[in-house]
Parts: structure tokens; sequence; C-alpha cells
């Protein structure tokens, strides 16, 4: 199953034109769309890059039309790609994951098909590969924010695999946006978002034109996207997270969900956790010691001795610890809920991250009237985002024992023997408090320049098209951080002789820490101190890539019925990447907070490319279509050597009402360039996943007991610090490319209705994709896991687990050490279902699209000897999804409605719990979204407005137990599948000049 994101610290949508490509014709062709294109004109259509008569595909293709999108409220490129209609409500990197960890970093807009990871999926612009965007040393998929939008025509979808066709990373899928090429005049386009609530508001400002000469043509866009934040304040069913369980009632039945809640004594209602469970601010943590228990620790949660090892003040306390009440997780073992974990400032932090982006984009042609009618042509694209997120941090620190800083009434509870967080001598006092609010910020600056040449190469019809790309990325990330050196220096102090403090080392401009007093618990610390601990942190990174392609499609020879037809062509490919965090993150010296080095590195492939297609049969009883296509890359990279792929299709139509089609075929993936050469990065996982934790209470014979005792741990062991995990790249270690397999199969119904009846297409087609040798980085509990219960685990070997594994023998600190490397294998099977349907009705034009994915496997066993489990249908893993929208135009009017649907989904049965009495909520039920909206056109004045309600039902995202198995949004998982805004009205008005 795909790893969850960790913290660092949907769009709602309708298809209003679902099309599948198939003979004889796209069923789902809007009418304006064979108005420009007839019959005999040949094109190239997405999967392919042999020009056809008409729009034949032995691939389902997808498209969706920018017109038809924005009648849902979709305004940007971005929500028409991660709409539940394409992604199947599969998870997506959206503007929900502000505050995690991402490939791409904060703010990063990603696209994933069929559920697999975004580099598995290749973009691309007018045919043409989209490079990857971002910051920090993850950049290895393209940023949907940096495609243009007003400009664009439609989004052709093929959902299958095509590295024999586009190279590597279409796995599993390609997605190809294309741009109105013929544009004149101007138009101008403003669409303005406005939720019922406060929050998440949106503008999006278009300007695009052209003209078209005789031998020239240009046209261009400028787009401004501004996204306004929405916070945890900014919705009820956010503002109070809790535990949403349940117990058994005293009848025997089980109670209704929150009834196994803890209630908090101050207010009688369930206690709310703003960021996690366990999470604490403004108390102190000693050694155990007998107290006086606070209000929130009466009842059957206090300590039947009253003792406890978490403080906060209480100036009316005079016994125990004078000044101070205990708040529970001592040696009785009742938990953590009686402990403060609420600060206001919390609620501050980001659900939807705010962006602003500015998109100029430009195109052109010149006939040069030379060179077989040639065509110079050229685009260019240049985007900036700025974006942002704000988020929570709670604060903690030790104060050495002994520390003259701490007060003398404190000074007999110091702690164990552990050492300090900030990594000097034994813990004395540690402070638990919340620090505020801060503010990730990005500016990412994305150009790409297209220049080609495309012409005949004789008078046979040959055609030749040549061309080089070149894209770069400059992201400019910055952030603040406590600093490990500064802290630990400004702990270390001696008395000035007039009642304070200073440093013992002074160098740098030492500031101080501040005595413990019940303020500094309270979160009220001196600036002077705050200013010398406290930096921002400023990192660049940079993506460049460079794609010369030169391509010649044409007729091979005539064969009985029709022309054998093929396409040749050779790539060359480079790209660079150059992460360098600040110097404070290179010298690893942020408290707290995961670092990195730098990632850099470089690769570059030569490509060979052949397509050919053979027409076997045609018009003939049983056979008005038999034709097949066959298709093959071989590559060679600087990074790994040589690989070769293929694909072979099958389109017979038997009948002229029923299309028969198939796919098979192999694609690659080349490692991207942060898998291959990723600096080390550290991160965190929690001081439970040490295997050593209370060993001594395993029996004598487990193998996790006799490992820990042989590092010489006691049997007790408490670990006090997070397990540091460091990833890094595996070129070193021989990281290899991916291969898959992919087959899909299915038909096309197109019945003859009788007359007034409409028109009516259905299709269904099945999918299976299969990836071996997956690139993947093992999590750091899995790591310990193998090494700790290993019978044979050697911690002084290179060898095996262990190896990634080392322990300071001194503090007991665990540091793991996590590659990417060939693992994982990734599995998905399932079914496409898509229909269509267009009638007269009345004085105006009825049409109805649907579509559904039916998933039947998806699995991802790590080894080749693991079982294949199919995690299908687990939380933000839906088994269905599901789109039906209406379209009625009548003479100026249109109208639509457009319906959404998302699977429930659930773990009991992944886990093998039993719902009846399990007392956490892993059950999401059946999502159901509503969008509308009206349009009036003015074509005489060339002039249209559109308003709409997206959501119209307001429906809230599903509750379920947070923390437990999933990301969460307050009780709502992480899902790009779910709507966080709520009910939002919109309005677009559109002039033409």
């Amino acid at each position: 199953m795909p790893a969850q994101l960790h913290k660092s610290r949907l769009t709602p949508i309708a298809l209003a034109v679902f099309a599948t490509l198939t003979s004889p014709q796209l069923f789902a062709q809007s009418t304006d769309q064979k108005t420009e294109q007839s019959a005999s004109q040949e094109v190239v259509v997405s999967g392919s890059r042999i020009k056809r008569d008409n729009y034949n595909s032995a691939s389902p293709v997808q498209i969706i039309r920018a017109d038809d999108a924005l009648a849902a409220g979709m305004t940007t490129t971005t929500e028409m790609l991660q709409s539940t209609a394409v992604t199947g409500g599969q998870p997506q990197v959206n503007n929900a994951y502000g505050g995690y960890v991402t490939e791409g970093g904060p703010g990063v807009n990603t696209l994933g098909l069929r559920g697999y990871r975004p580099t598995r999926s290749l973009i691309l612009l007018n045919g043409r590969r989209m490079a990857p965007s971002g910051t920090r040393g993850s950049v290895g998929a393209t940023d949907l924010n940096t495609l243009p939008g007003s400009i664009v025509d439609r989004i052709e979808v093929l959902k299958d695999g095509a590295s024999s066709i586009y190279g590597s990373d279409a796995v599993a899928g390609v997605v190809n946006i294309i741009t109105k090429k013929n544009l004149t005049g101007v138009t101008t386009s403003l669409t303005q978002t406005q939720p019922e609530q406060t929050g998440g508001a949106s503008t999006n400002f278009s300007l695009a034109g052209g003209i078209v000469r005789d031998n020239f043509r240009f046209s261009g866009s400028y787009q401004l996207t501004d996204r306004k934040e929405l916070t945890y304040a900014d919705r009820d069913w956010t503002r109070c997270p809790i535990d949403y369980t349940r117990r058994v009632l005293p009848d025997g039945t089980m109670g209704g969900w929150g009834s196994g809640d803890f209630i908090d004594p101050k207010t009688g209602q369930p206690k709310c956790w703003p960021l996690s469970v366990g999470v604490t601010v403004n108390t102190i943590g000693t050694g155990l010691a007998i107290g006086v228990p606070g209000a929130g620790a009466q009842g059957l949660l206090a300590s039947p001795a009253n003792v406890f090892n978490r403080w906060r003040p209480n100036a009316s306390v005079t016994t125990g610890i004078p000044g101070y009440e205990g708040v529970n997780g001592g040696s009785a073992g009742q938990g953590n809920n009686a402990r403060d974990t609420y600060d206001p400032r919390m609620l501050n932090r980001s659900i939807i991250t705010p962006v602003q982006n500015h998109n100029f984009y430009a195109q052109g042609g010149v006939d040069l009237n030379a060179l077989g009618n040639a065509e110079l042509y050229f685009e260019t694209l240049i985007n900036r985002r700025e974006s942002s997120s704000t988020q929570f941090r709670q604060f903690a620190w030790d104060y050495k024992r002994g520390s003259p800083l701490i007060p003398a009434s404190l000074q007999p509870f110091s702690a164990t023997d552990a050492p300090l967080i900030s990594g000097f001598g034994p813990v004395g006092i540690r402070v638990f408090t919340g620090f505020g609010n801060y503010t990730d910020r990005q500016t990412v600056d994305f150009n790409r320049t297209v220049v080609g040449l495309r012409g005949q190469i004789d008078k046979t019809g040959w055609e030749y098209d040549i061309s080089a790309v070149q894209s770069n990325n400059k992201g400019v990330y910055t952030f603040p951080s406590f600093l490990e050196k500064e802290l630990a220096q400004s702990l270390d102090v001696v008395s000035n002789g007039a009642g304070g403090f200073v440093c013992k080392d002074p160098s740098g401009g030492c500031v101080a820490a501040p005595a413990l007093t019940a303020a500094v618990v309270g979160g009220q610390y001196p600036q002077n101190w705050i200013d010398y601990i406290y930096r921002n942190i400023t990192g660049v990174s940079k993506f460049k890539e460079t794609v010369v392609t030169a391509s010649a499609t044409g007729d091979l020879f005539k064969m009985p019925y029709g022309k054998a037809k093929a396409a040749f062509g050779v790539e060359l490919r480079k790209n660079s990447i150059d992460d360098t965090p600040g110097p404070e993150m290179l010298a690893q010296n942020l408290y707290g907070f995961s670092t990195s080095q730098v990632t850099r590195g470089s690769d570059s492939a030569k490509d060979v490319f052949a397509e050919f297609e053979l027409p076997l049969l045609k018009n003939l009883p049983g056979a008005r279509d038999l034709t097949i296509n066959a298709s093959g890359r071989w590559a060679d990279y600087k990074s790994y050597g040589k690989g070769n792929t293929y694909k072979l299709s099958t389109l017979w139509s038997p009948e002229k009402w029923l299309t028969l089609r198939g796919t098979t075929g192999t694609s690659y993936r080349a490692p991207a360039l942060y898998e291959q050469f990723l600096g080390p990065t550290s991160g965190f996982i929690s001081s439970g996943n040490d295997p050593c934790v209370n060993y001594g209470n395993r029996s004598a014979t487990d193998a996790r007991r006799i490992n820990c005792a042989s590092e010489g741990l006691p049997p007790n062991f408490q670990q006090l610090s997070s397990v540091t995990v460091y990833t890094l790249g595996g070129r070193s270690a021989g990281l290899k490319p991916e291969t898959s397999k992919n087959m899909v199969f299915g038909g096309v119904i197109q019945p003859e209705l009788p007359s007034g009846w409409g028109d009516l297409s259905l299709a269904v087609d099945r999918f299976t994709i299969e990836v071996n040798n997956g690139v993947t980085s093992r999590s750091g509990s899995s790591i310990l896991s193998g090494c700790y219960t290993s019978p044979n685990a050697n911690f002084l070997s290179d060898a095996g687990d262990c190896g990634l594994v080392r322990r300071d023998p001194s503090s007991g600190r665990l540091f793991v050490e996590s590659g990417y490397i060939n693992l994982s294998r990734d599995i998905v099977h399932g079914v496409d279902y898509t229909a269509r349907y267009t009638n007269t009705v009345g004085a105006g034009r009825l049409s109805v699209n649907f579509a559904a994915t039916k998933y039947n496997l998806r699995a991802s066993p790590i080894r080749p000897t693991d079982p294949v489990v199919n995690y299908n249908g687990v939380v933000a893993y839906p088994s269905w999804t599901s789109n039906v929208d209406f379209n009625y135009a009548l003479k100026d009017w249109s109208f639509f409605y457009g319906l959404e649907m998302v699977g429930g989904q659930e773990y009991y049965s992944y886990y093998g719990f039993d719902e009846a009495t399990f007392p956490y909520q892993l059950r999401t039920p059946d999502y159901f979204r509503h969008n509308v909206s009206v349009r009036y056109n003015n074509p005489v004045q060339k002039w249209s407005v559109l308003v709409g309600v997206r959501n119209l039902t307001d429906v809230k995202p599903p509750f379920i137990t947070p923390n437990y198995t999933n990301n969460t949004v307050g009780n709502a998982p992480l899902s790009a599948a779910y709507d966080y805004v709520g009910r939002t009205f919109f309005v677009n008005v559109n002039k033409s000049f």
C-alpha cells in the first residue's frame, strides 16, 4: 500500500464532455468540433504519432473541453486535471497538502493516474513533454500550476501505458493539453468564486487573443489566479477535532460515535485535539513525582498515587511541586488526555494554502514557402507561482540538570538520565510550549521555450517535425527554524553577578535563555532570545530539461483495404537537478526540523522509436474495420544503460454499431533525478517506533528482547527523542529503471436508435497495470522492525536492515538510513464505464455524459515473495467513482447539472477488525456532490455570463477517527476527493473584441 504522507513539520467538478476515441467516430465529439474538422482531415490523437483520416483509436482517450469544464465551476487547468472524473477519486497532491512533505515541495499541484505516483504519469503540452517544477530536493513531476488555462482548447487523457510512443514516465497514462491554434481578436474573462462561509475564495482573470494572416499566425494569453487561504478557524467542523470513538454501554451495546471520547472537564464536551493526540503545550516534564492533580486529571484518569511527570503552572499549589499541578503521563499510565493541548493559534493553520499564479503563454508560426512548405513555429511559457502555508509549531527544549535557570523549587525534580533534546548533558526540566504560527513561502519561476520546423518531405505525403524544448525551473523556498547550536549555547549559562545570566560562550552574540518561570512555560519569551535562536532558512531549487525530437510520419504502401502508415523518430533528452538548501540546513543546525543536503545530478537519454499501422480489413461483412498498430522504442540512458519497450493494439468493428479494441505492451520509467541523487534528507518518526521501548516486558526468547539487550540498554528503556530517518538517492546503490506491463481491452456500442430517440454510445474498458522493480524508499519503521525482529541481528555489520540502523551509545537515540531502491510491485486492475446520450428535447439540445471507474485490485507487495494483499477500497482509495452531467442548450442559454460520486471506503476488512465492536470509526459513506450553472451568451455583442454553485447541498467530508490510519483534516480524511471549502458560488464574465 502506498506510504502515507507525514507532517513536516477538491476540487468540486463535473465532466461536461467525456469522450472515448473509437471507430468510426469520436462518440462524444462535440458538434462544434465536428464542424471544425471534416472526416477526411488527418489529425494526430494522443496515444499515437500517426495521422489518421478520423478519430480512430484502439486506446480509450478521455476528452475534456475547457468551455464545458467552466460550466462545472473549474477555472484552471489544475482543477480540470485534478477532478474526480480524471483521477477517479485517487490521492492527488493539491493545495490541501501545504503542511506535508510532498514530492515537489509545498504549494505544488500534481497528477497521478490510476492511483499511481505523479512520476508515473506523463504531462504533455501540444504533444511535447512538460518538465518537472517545484522546490526542494524531490522535484520530479510536472507542477500543474505551470500549465496555461485560458488558451486551452481541450485536454486528452490517455489512460493506458504509452512508453513506446512517448518514452519514460508514461506508465499509468498520458495527459495532453492542447491549445487553441488559430485565435483571432481578443477575449477577456473574469471568474470569481465565493464560498458561502469565510475563506477559500478565488479570482481568475485572463486575457487571450491572436491574429492569423496568409503566411503567419500568432496567439497568446495571460492568466492570473489568486486563491485565498482557508484556515481551520474558517469551518466549524475543523475547529474541534475529537477522538471520534465509541465505547461499550452498561447494557452491553456499543454507544454512538463520540461516546468513547475523553470529556474535557473545562468544557464538559469531548476534548479537542487541534494538532494530534498526545500533543501538549504549556507544560513541563520532570522525573516521576508525587503532586497535586490538576482539574483535568480528576476521576478515573487521576493517578491513584498522584504520581506525574507532566505539570502545568498553578500558583495556588503549595505542596508536591509548588506552583504546578499534575496532568497525567505518570506511572499509572493513564494516558495523555489531561494535558493541555489547545492553543487558539492552532486554528490559524492552512487547510487550503493561498497561491498567486501568473501565467504567460505565446505561440506562433511562419510559413517559409520552402523546405516542403515548412512552418517555423514556436511556443513560449513563463509562469510564476507565489505560495505559502501557515502552520503551528510546538517548541520543546530542555534545561540541563543543575542549570541555574531552573528555580530552586524545581531542582529536586529533574528527569531521567536521558540526554537533552538540544543535545548536551542530562535532562533537568523539559519545557513544552506553544510557540505559535510560522509561514513557509515559495516563489517558483518556470519557463519553457519550444522552437520547431515541420513540413513535407516529398509529394508522397510524408511529413517531418523537428523540435527543441528548453525548460528551466528556479524555486526559492523560505521557512523559519530554531537553530540547534545557538539554542544549546544559550542554555549553557552562568550568573552575571547582578541577578541575571550570561552565556558561558558569548561568541556570535549569544543571548542567554530565560530562567524557567510560569510565563515562559506559557509561551512568553524575551524577544532578543528568539531573535538569536530563530532564523529564516532559504534554499534554492533548480531543474533544467532539454528535449530534441525529430520524427516523420506518412504512408508506407498500399494494402487491399487501405494504406499502411508509419512514424519514425529519434529523441534526445537531458535534464539536471540542483537543490541547495540554506547554510544552516546544510550544517544540520536546524532544531526539531527535517534537514537535507545538496541534491545535484544529471542524466541523459537517446531514444529511437517507430510505429506502424496496418488496415487489414475494411467494409466487409463481419469486418467493417480491422486495424492493428504496433510501436516500439529503444532507449540508451547514461545512468543505467539500454532498454526497450513495445505496444500492440487492435481495433475491430464487426458491425457498424459495435467496436472491439485492445492494447497490450510494456512501459518503463527511468528513475527521477531526485530518486537517483537525493542528498541525505532527514525526517522524524515518533519515539514509539523504537523496538526497544520497555523490551523487558517481552519473553526471554523474543528476538527484540535479545537484540535490545545486546546493545546494553536497560529492560525498562524509554526513548525520549524522535527517531531520525535519513533518506537519500539510490544511484550509487545501483538503482534500476522500473518496468511494467499494461493491458486494456473493451468495446464500444453505438446502436442505431429509432428516429427521434437520439444518439447513444456506451463503452466498457478493462485495464491492468503491473509495475515491477518499482522504485521506492522504505519507511524507517519497516527497517527498524526488520532489523530488531531478526534472530541474527548484527549491529556491527553493513548487511541487511541492521546495516541501516545506528544507535547513539551515550544517548540511546536511533538513526535510520533509507535510500531509494528497487523493491516494490504495484498492481492495479479495474474497469472504466462511459456513456453519452444526446437528443433534441423541445426547442433545445440535451446531452448526458456518464463516466465511472470500478477498481478491482490494488496491491503493493514490497518483495517478490510477499503476498498480494488487496488494499482496494481502504480510506483514500475508493473502489467506485462516477460522474454524470446534464447539459441543455436552448438558443442563447445553456444549463448544466453535474453529480459526482465517490464510493464509501473502510479499513475493517483490510485489517480484519470486527466493525460491530471496534471502537474506532474507519469507514466513510458514499459521497455525493452536486454542481449547477446557467450561462447566457450574446453572440452579436460577443459577451457571455455564467453563474453557478459548486457543492450545491454543502455536503461536508465524512468523519473518521483521526491519526489511526490516515492523515486527516480535522476528523476528515486528507483526500482530493472531498470538498473542504463547502458551498461555493461562482460567476464568469466573458467578452470578446
